[in-house]
């Protein structure tokens, strides 16, 4: 962290080279670094910002490279930071030489939080030092506590007040009622496992918010995961005749991402499909590739489409199909044992793994459910020129 002394020496020792060189035509000049200096920076675990007088960066170590995106050496410090915050508190210290330690958001592609402090050296040539502290982690504890409790005690208080109800009943005028007796503790059950189901989708949607401004590091075969979840969900589709149908080319490359959090997305998904799919209907799954689909020239995706063809979902449901304990009919969701969070925790999922969901809906046509994800490798690479 910033007031870490053992960071502030190690920045010293590393900007003492820097200090003794004679001003450059740009306010400094890292070119005589020492590699000692230079390893000293990099190895630092938070990102750090060397800006000169002119307002170029002199250097940037690993961590902030990883934060900026790409390498902003020599580039000017107001086209890489896009915090005003953050670049008037940079000029700020630049021209008065005061330190100072202010805290800002970076709200896209994951909203992530940052305290930073700042520093300019005391000798020629002047250099303002740059040095942030993520606080992503620590925010979102706190507001997912605060979320947690509300959403808990808001929703777990129907199923409640239901078997405490029907609890107070059978230990009174129903007592000797067998009928009544079974037919109460089944309605018991059904709550009780709704509460369960409820509990246990929080704490996953608590889980992954936790960990959704860290981008995972694995490769992942969604083809695979499909087809583990068309083999755990027959057993449902069964039940109502609903035809599960994969269509993907023979080698589908593989996606950046968590295995358990992707396995979890098109379970939901397809779960959904099943759901909410017409009696005797089908539920599609297709994959293809997406060239350039990253944008700003980046590379392909995996496009993963779910499609049912059920009753369709009105056009102004469709924005808030993904917020927590949104339901189109509330009475037909609770009925099929929905909880109102499985597209809040796809929403969530595919966030962390930087990809991008669309819904597309109509009314007596279906719902296809589209997940764009980052590709591991190149198609080109594995041979691959089309999936249909």
């Amino acid at each position: 962290m910033s007031d870490n002394p053992t960071v502030w020496n190690s920045l010293r020792r590393a900007l003492t080279p820097i200090r003794a060189q004679p001003p450059a035509a740009n306010g400094a000049d890292l070119t005589g670094l020492p590699p000692l200096s230079r390893e000293i920076l990099e190895d630092l675990p938070d990102p750090l910002m060397l800006v000169g007088r002119d307002g170029r960066v002199l250097f940037a170590n690993s961590p902030m490279r990883t934060v900026i995106g790409t390498d902003p050496a020599n580039k000017r410090v107001t086209s890489l930071l896009r915090t005003p915050a953050l670049l008037e508190a940079i000029g700020r210290t630049a021209d008065t030489g005061d330190t100072s330690s202010i805290e800002f958001t970076v709200p896209v592609p994951v909203e992530r939080h940052y305290s930073a402090h700042l520093s300019r050296t005391t000798s020629e040539p002047p250099i303002v030092t740059v040095l942030l502290h993520d606080l992503t982690a620590i925010k979102r504890s706190e507001q997912m506590r605060v979320d947690f409790v509300a959403n808990a005690s808001h929703e777990l208080r129907t199923p409640l007040a239901a078997v405490s109800g029907f609890i107070d009943t059978l230990k009174g005028h129903a007592r000797d009622d067998a009928v009544a007796r079974d037919r109460f503790l089944d309605i018991m059950a059904v709550e009780a496992g709704r509460m369960r189901r409820l509990i246990e989708d929080l704490l996953s949607l608590t889980r992954i918010e936790l960990n959704e401004h860290v981008r995972p590091s694995g490769v992942v075969q969604i083809d695979r995961i499909v087809r583990e979840a068309f083999a755990a969900l027959s057993p449902l589709a069964r039940t109502d005749n609903i035809s599960l149908e994969l269509c993907a080319a023979p080698e589908v490359p593989p996606v950046i991402g968590e295995r358990d959090e992707l396995i979890q997305l098109f379970q939901n998904l397809i779960h959904n499909a099943i759901k909410y799919g017409q009696e005797n209907g089908h539920v599609w799954v297709a994959m293809k590739v997406v060239p350039g689909a990253g944008g700003r020239g980046s590379g392909s995706m995996l496009s993963v489409q779910v499609k049912d063809d059920g009753e369709g979902i009105p056009q102004d449901a469709v924005p808030r199909l993904t917020e927590r304990f949104y339901r189109v009919d509330v009475k037909r969701s609770r009925e099929k044992g929905g909880t109102g969070l499985g597209l809040a925790i796809v929403k969530h999922i595919v966030n962390r793994h930087q990809g991008r969901l669309t819904i597309e809906s109509r009314l007596g046509e279906g719902s296809t459910f589209t997940i764009l994800l980052p590709l591991a490798l190149d198609p080109a690479d594995m041979g691959v020129t089309e999936l249909l």
